[in-house]
């Protein structure tokens, strides 16, 4: 994935049918699931219509997991995913494993770290570094339910620390920043946006989707809201005449590091392309 993307939307691999839905969605790449969305008697099947679609079509692909009877086959059909953008690997915990995958898969195909257990988050700075790992994914539910947690909804602040640690782990290895976890009330609109901008505060750089509809609500999080441009306006004027000096703007102190903030916000606004689902049109 780019830097900028934000967003990744799934669609079970043995659906055909809605890969194109998917891809039309505005969505900053579409997510062929092998694994979770996929019952074991469909395997074959789904992996088999995922490397037709991508054979012609750019997309990710989640393969299925290290220790299961699926994994082997996954890994060997890919080399047919000419436009494969990159593989999801779903239980990433160490560093060798995730470096085993990629020594598996064709030449310049990266993976999406998908850190889904305790042990993948303490090893989440390792697997951060691996060369071929593109982004870090955090797999929120799988986490939960690893560590026998139930998450209070809607902030979720059980999981904050293994939020942070992948955030920090994503930056201190140069990676862009990571995916947080889906968002399962489907229809709950509001919910995600509320989320979504919590994601978005600790540094993540998108959500994953598991519906169409979450695409544009979670693009327009990660745009600037009128608040933040107004101010970030106000710091850039105030700080045209300080001639590098710390300004006061509302209030606030506003030294070196708040105004590069405010510079950064608006060169997101102006960088969003209009027509975007979420695009700069929308503010």
């Amino acid at each position: 994935m780019e830097p900028a993307d934000r967003t990744l939307l799934f669609v079970p691999g043995d659906r055909p049918e809605r890969f194109a839905k998917a891809a039309a969605s505005g969505a900053d790449g579409v997510l062929v699931d092998l694994e979770d969305a996929v019952a074991p008697g469909a395997k074959t099947v789904a992996r088999e219509a995922a490397v037709r679609w991508l054979g012609t079509h750019d997309g990710f692909v989640r393969i299925n997991a290290a220790d299961t009877p699926w994994h082997a086959a996954d890994l060997a059909a890919l080399t047919a995913a000419r436009r494969l953008r990159g593989v999801v690997l779903p239980k990433s915990s160490t560093a060798d494993g995730v470096a085993g995958v990629l020594r598996r898969l064709p030449a310049g195909v990266p993976v999406l770290a998908l850190v889904e257990s305790a042990l993948g988050v303490r090893e989440a700075a390792a697997i951060a570094q691996v060369p071929g790992v593109a982004r870090l994914l955090f797999g929120s539910v799988d986490l939960a339910l690893d560590m026998d947690l139930v998450p209070s909804e809607p902030d979720e602040p059980e999981l904050l620390w293994a939020r942070s640690a992948l955030v920090v782990a994503s930056r201190a290895a140069g990676l862009p920043a990571p995916l947080d976890g889906v968002y399962t009330h489907l229809d709950d609109e509001a919910g995600l946006a509320a989320a979504a901008r919590r994601s978005r505060g600790l540094g993540f750089g998108g959500r994953l989707c598991v519906h169409p509809r979450q695409v544009g609500v979670v693009h327009r999080a990660w745009l600037p809201t009128d608040a933040e441009l107004e101010w970030a306006r106000r710091v850039v004027r105030a700080a045209g005449d300080s001639d590098g000096a710390a300004v006061r703007v509302d209030g606030q102190m506003i030294d070196r590091p708040r105004l590069r903030r405010a510079r950064s916000l608006l060169g997101a606004h102006r960088a969003t392309p209009p027509g975007r689902p979420g695009g700069a049109d929308r503010l």
